[in-house]
């Protein structure tokens, strides 16, 4: 969270604005606005004080856009965009410069809400104050800084604390496992806080000991509820963290940032109240289609947002999907090189989208939904460090992912949480015996399996970041030398389900098992015979990495060991 001091050499969030009249912050009568229309320069800071000072150069060739046209500075660095109220206007970062940051959030908007947010209704968390009429120069400062071709991005989704306690398990199992990533910026996909926007000056706080910049995507739990429409539901936003959506550069990759939910508006009596679908809009689409018109073709864009373009829970749901995803498929069909990224639903899903979704590329694009660093939204039973299990609904265990970029090249790779096991996969045996209720649940819920049942049972395997592309096996010297190929099923993973179950009460109500997308399975050998075998599963993703994990089956005969 900014500081109140306005003394402070760096510039605001809200606004880099050099030469300009302090700002009237009383809620008075309107004043008469010069013509909205927008300039100013983006120049080089050698003082780093954020403020142009004589022979400061302009920098030529910098996007500059009002989150809907997107021009470029002239050889001097000047720039000239028309801006409607409510607008920010923003320096879209080129490769190796810099913006200046405040608790490692960038700073290079200005908005533009004269006479703030709306007064006649009653924000729960405060909204924008009146910003004036539009100051003669918007400047924007840039600092040179080394980017190589070869770099490292934290991606964070649904980190969704409730409360003070839940941000400390934030602080503790996410944050503190951040600085040794190697990444060199971050990005939370949405959903920052669990609803209490109040909670963002302190989230601010945490993040920042991360020591790199953070960008972030806006939430569903991160509206304004009170808001008539979708156009000031981000009014507590907009003072926190920006615009809405944006982009930026590094090296040789375009990074946009979109706002994808849209909020109905709290009018009681619509059938909307309340509500929100997943939908970009023309404004947004309009901003990617201008940027990528001034991105070269080989380029790596990498777009990032809460409502998975689709999901694999429910592709139904407005809430869920993104209903205008045809459109942004189709700005993205002529280049080589996208990705996208997503959070909201809590679990870890691989999404290859086609010509069927409006994508026409030579190969599909891939849309990723990443594991929630809440998991469960924090629940479930507490390790010895005081902080809940955190289990996801698919399984898998609450963290954040990594995105490696080389040149148009990535590959991301999941990352547990501090307090869990690196491993990225886990196995286990199911079968009658797992579900006697009467059964004392050992290790991973299991104890022996009885002979009898051994027909019944079978080997479950969850790979963590798994998807279509990842082929899974396991080898047991008992069934003979070669790997058995083991099936992607749709289920839920009977580990998360007993322990949803059994600690019930640990959870939030609406917590449950769903079918995962990244589960396999296969029978186990039925004349296993009684004793203690090693079980080796491999997995190989999308990307030819291999991950490796051992399993023990023990089986006994008639209840008893075989020994």
């Amino acid at each position: 969270m900014p500081s109140e001091d306005r003394s402070r050499l760096l510039p605001t969030r809200r606004g880099i604005i050099s030469g300009a009249a302090a700002l009237a912050l009383t809620a008075g009568p309107a004043f008469a606005e010069r013509p909205s229309v927008a300039r100013g320069h983006v120049f080089h800071d050698r003082s780093g004080t954020g403020r142009r000072r004589a022979g400061d150069p302009g920098i030529s060739g910098v996007m500059v856009s009002n989150g809907r046209d997107v021009v470029l500075t002239d050889s001097e660095g000047r720039w000239r965009l028309p801006l409607a109220e409510g607008d920010s206007v923003f320096v879209i970062k080129p490769p190796l410069w810099a913006v200046p940051a405040e608790n490692g959030v960038p700073a290079f908007s200005r908005l533009h809400c004269p006479q703030g947010s709306p007064i006649d209704i009653s924000y729960r968390h405060a909204g924008v104050a009146p910003t004036g009429a539009l100051p003669d120069d918007i400047d924007f400062p840039l600092r040179r800084q080394e980017e190589r071709s070869r770099f490292e991005v934290a991606l964070l989704a649904d980190t969704q604390p409730e409360d003070g306690a839940e941000l400390a398990y934030l602080r503790d199992d996410i944050v503190a496992a951040i600085p040794g990533s190697g990444a060199v910026f971050g990005i939370n996909h949405g959903d920052i806080v669990f609803d209490d926007l109040s909670l963002y000056p302190r989230y601010l706080q945490v993040l920042s000991a991360s020591g790199i910049p953070w960008h972030h995507c806006p939430g569903n739990h991160d509206i304004n509820p009170e808001a008539r429409d979708d156009r000031s539901s981000r009014d507590t936003w907009k003072r926190v963290f920006g615009p809405r959506h944006y982009a930026f550069q590094y090296a040789g990759a375009t990074f946009i940032l979109l706002d994808n939910v849209h909020y109905f508006g709290h009018n009681p009596g619509m059938p909307d109240s309340g509500r929100y679908c997943g939908r970009i809009g023309e404004q947004q689409l309009q901003f990617v289609r201008n940027v990528l018109a001034k991105v070269p073709p080989e380029q790596l864009v990498v777009l990032s947002m809460h409502i998975p373009l689709r999901n694999y829970q429910n592709r139904a749901s407005a809430a869920d999907n993104t209903g205008d995803r045809r459109a942004l498929l189709q700005l993205l069909s002529s280049r080589p090189h996208t990705l996208s990224f997503s959070g909201h639903m809590h679990s870890t899903e691989h999404h290859y989208l086609g010509a069927d979704d409006g994508f026409r590329g030579a190969k599909p694009h891939h849309h990723h939904v990443l594991t929630a660093a809440s998991g469960g939204w924090w629940g479930g039973p507490k390790d010895s460090r005081g902080i809940p299990s955190a289990y996801s609904q698919d399984g898998t265990p609450n963290g954040f992912h990594v995105l490696a970029i080389e040149g148009s090249a990535c590959a991301t790779s999941f990352v547990p949480a501090a307090g869990k096991s690196r491993a990225q996969l886990r196995a286990i045996v199911d079968g009658p015996h797992c579900r006697d209720t009467q059964a004392k649940p050992q290790g991973h819920g299991t104890g022996a399996t009885p002979y009898a049942q051994l027909s019944q049972c079978e080997l479950i395997v969850n790979v963590f970041d798994g998807g279509p592309q990842t082929r899974v096996t396991y080898e047991l010297s008992a069934a003979g030398p070669e790997p058995i190929a083991m099936e992607r099923a749709p289920i839920c993973d009977p580990f998360v389900a007993r322990l949803f179950s059994e600690h019930a009460a640990a959870q939030k109500p609406w917590v449950r098992a769903v079918p995962s997308s990244h589960v396999w399975k296969a029978a186990l050998p039925s004349a296993l015979e009684p004793g203690a075998h090693c079980v080796t599963v491999k997995a190989e993703d999308e990307y030819g990495r291999r991950h490796c994990a051992h399993h023990i089956v023990e089986v006994t005969d008639n209840g008893r060991s075989s020994i």
